[in-house]
């Protein structure tokens, strides 16, 4: 699964309400939800400084049904305000390309560039406010302990995430998002998107490198002469 496809499904969230993950017995504490505001404090001033970032990532997908998960790795790029640049590098090439409603995603194998609107792909526009808008995280997301005791590296809680105003969307096959922060930096670590079909998919970032100056030829696709655009289809 292609991060193009694994997103596509996180914008079909319904939001419902911030606790209803946790079981009436288990709400979380006053401590808990302390604890959850610091790292969201923390994490949205780290990114408030942050101008550009570039970093190597590690995909995970297990599917229901599959033994084994499906792997892949390459570099995310983004830059402030509205650019990303997400390449798979291994085990297939492909590029996706991100100005502010503008996407391309670029498949060499196929000869083939999928050009669309981000208001057009409701499923993208969730990743893209966590990963470019994590600054402003509690605008567009309801922010909750994730449940259960685990804890992330260095002992920082974990966090829940619903997109906000998707409440009359029919469409649940994502049921959350849960969010992994380094400590001392609290730039983002790993990503879990938890379906309602039990699927998870896992990106874990590494080699993180932030204010590097990008500049703006790192974000524009120039399609080779060979290659067909396509126009990629509406998700409502």
């Amino acid at each position: 699964m292609s991060i193009w496809k694994a997103w596509v499904v996180v914008g079909m969230v319904a939001c419902v309400p911030v606790w209803s993950v946790w079981g009436a017995e288990e709400l979380p504490n006053e401590k808990a939800m302390q604890e959850v505001h610091e790292v969201v404090k923390q994490l949205q001033a780290r990114y408030e400084k942050t101008k550009d970032l570039q970093a190597d990532f590690t995909q995970k997908t297990r599917i229901e049904g599959f033994e084994r998960p499906v792997t892949s790795s390459g570099k995310v790029y983004i830059k402030k305000p509205g650019r990303l640049r997400w390449d798979y590098l291994d085990p297939a090439n492909e590029q996706i390309y991100v100005n502010h409603d503008d996407v391309k995603v670029y498949v060499p194998e196929h000869k083939q560039v999928l050009i669309g609107k981000l208001t057009h792909m409701a499923a993208s526009q969730a990743p893209l406010e966590l990963l470019q808008g994590a600054a402003k995280l509690d605008e567009s997301f309801e922010i909750s302990p994730a449940t259960g005791k685990e804890r992330g590296v260095g002992g920082l809680r974990l966090l829940s995430l619903v997109p906000k105003g998707r409440e009359t969307d029919p469409s649940r096959h994502v049921q959350r998002i849960v969010v992994e922060v380094f400590p001392k930096t609290y730039f983002i670590r790993t990503v879990w998107l938890h379906e309602i079909s039990g699927n998870v998919a896992t990106f874990e970032f590494s080699s993180l490198k932030p204010n590097l100056g990008l500049g703006e030829e790192v974000f524009e696709f120039k399609a080779p002469a060979d290659v067909e655009v396509v126009k990629a289809p509406v998700l409502n």
